[in-house]
């Protein structure tokens, strides 16, 4: 098994919380989207810290049609929202892939591990739901990002030219899930937490 795929299983692997509740590590609740309700605050963060413009519709076209794709995290001192991944999935060349479009977490609270949880809640739905990959993203320029990913397994598959509206090249990064072999005991998820304190609105 190659670095990448064993990275996934550990990623994808461990306890979850339950459909559409709240989970609490430290400070941070952690909870599915539940609905209409939260979906200004998704937007709020997105705007804010991405360099990409988005339209209510492409929110809704996530939202709605991957609900259990979504996660928001909120300090649970003061319920302030502050990070949120939106994910898909469906069928792409023959495959069924799994997609992160955005992922957001305020400054004040990277380097937190936050954004390593929610990626890592993500990526375990994608892979309990039958994806073989995951792919998205990334500015070339955005350290932070790509360290985070790669500590997850991801691998850089492709360099797009000028991706961004703002010039700035991208990274497609692409995880790929390892076949199960029921010889093998399941891989629990690791304790490993994203403790970078970069300038990135990833972490």
């Amino acid at each position: 098994m190659s670095s990448a795929t064993s990275s996934a299983a550990a990623a994808a692997g461990g306890g979850t919380e339950g459909s559409g509740g709240a989970e609490e590590r430290g400070e941070i609740a952690y909870v599915s989207y539940g609905g209409e309700q939260h979906l200004p605050l998704v937007m709020s963060l997105v705007d804010e810290e991405l360099s990409e413009p988005y339209s209510i519709f492409t929110y809704r076209y996530f939202v709605y049609l991957w609900p259990q794709l979504t996660f928001l995290a909120f300090d649970a001192r003061d319920g302030k929202c502050v990070g949120t991944v939106v994910c898909k999935m469906g069928e792409h060349r023959g495959a069924f892939r799994g997609y992160i479009a955005m992922l957001v977490v305020l400054k004040p609270y990277r380097g937190r591990g936050i954004a390593t949880e929610l990626v890592t809640r993500s990526i375990r739905v994608m892979m309990e739901s039958g994806c073989e990959e995951v792919t998205l993203e990334a500015e070339v320029t955005n350290k932070g990002a790509l360290a985070l990913y790669g500590r997850l397994g991801f691998i850089r598959a492709k360099r797009l030219y000028r991706y961004y509206l703002n010039g700035v090249d991208a990274f497609r990064l692409k995880l790929l899930f390892p076949r199960p072999d029921p010889g093998l005991p399941p891989m629990m998820i690791g304790n490993d937490r994203d403790d970078q304190k970069m300038d990135s609105p990833y972490l």
